[in-house]
């Protein structure tokens, strides 16, 4: 059971994360509920509060059924390696996070719009922060390196260019 008096969330505190997790689990279209709840667990897909790993369990139980809760449990396991200071807090959710694997991994092979997103919160889930956070970058553009072995510059392309490399034009 979650202590929600030690918890706090964006705005420094937390009584209306476990309304707004009650509401969510009500109804799963509530909209409303779901914005302020992102907003309060999540700061910018960038920062995580210790209510956001208190409320993983309840999210990955919505999961399967709710794409809200997919996207934003995923959201919080690829903040998860920031410094948050909720290390205890994650390594309380063992069982959430090998949930959310397997619900991941089941969207992910429903050939689903939002693949991209998906797979990335599967990276974090896996703990491969960094691909997970690194690869969003790879869409629809041109990427100039230099190759490896040889040091000519290799221009690649990806996303709505097609998907090829090149050494000249």
């Amino acid at each position: 059971m979650v202590d929600w008096g030690r918890m706090y969330d964006c705005r420094g505190d937390v009584h209306r994360v476990p309304e707004l997790l009650e509401r969510v689990e009500d109804d799963e279209d509530d909209a409303e509920a779901w914005d302020e709840l992102g907003f309060r667990l999540v700061l910018e897909r960038d920062l995580v509060f210790p209510a956001g790993f208190a409320a993983l369990p309840r999210l990955v139980r919505l999961a399967s059924r709710s794409g809200r809760a997919r996207g934003l449990a995923g959201t919080i396991m690829r903040c998860a390696a920031g410094q948050h200071g909720c290390d205890d807090l994650l390594a309380a959710c063992p069982d959430a996070i090998a949930d959310l694997r397997k619900v991941l991994d089941r969207h992910l092979r429903s050939k689903p719009t939002d693949y991209l997103a998906t797979y990335l919160d599967l990276l974090a889930v896996n703990e491969q922060y960094h691909w997970s956070a690194v690869m969003g970058d790879f869409s629809d553009d041109f990427y100039v390196i230099a190759c490896p072995h040889c040091a000519a510059e290799v221009t690649i392309a990806i996303g709505g260019y097609g998907r090829y490399s090149a050494i000249r034009d």
